[in-house]
């Protein structure tokens, strides 16, 4: 292998936003992740909506805000 050209490879302490702690090996010595396996729904079983910048919220907004619309009254056409 060739000197000077590759990354070193440090120890790495990955942190989970649910306060989980990995330490492994990587390029970059801190990483920061939304989901872990601690705490994703497909390993813990638990439904869990993963909310990315409000948009459940605003989705949420939007459609409660909106009125039922009623159908318009036809006029009898007389003969």
């Amino acid at each position: 292998m060739k000197k000077k050209i590759h990354p070193k490879y440090v120890k790495c302490t990955i942190t989970c936003a649910c306060g989980n702690k990995i330490e492994t090996r990587s390029t970059v010595e801190k990483i920061s992740v939304d989901l872990c396996s601690n705490c994703h729904p497909f390993f813990t079983g638990k439904q869990k909506i993963v909310d990315s910048a409000g948009r459940v919220e605003k989705f949420i907004r939007r459609y409660a805000k909106k009125k039922t619309v009623k159908p318009k009254k036809r006029k009898k056409k007389s003969e």
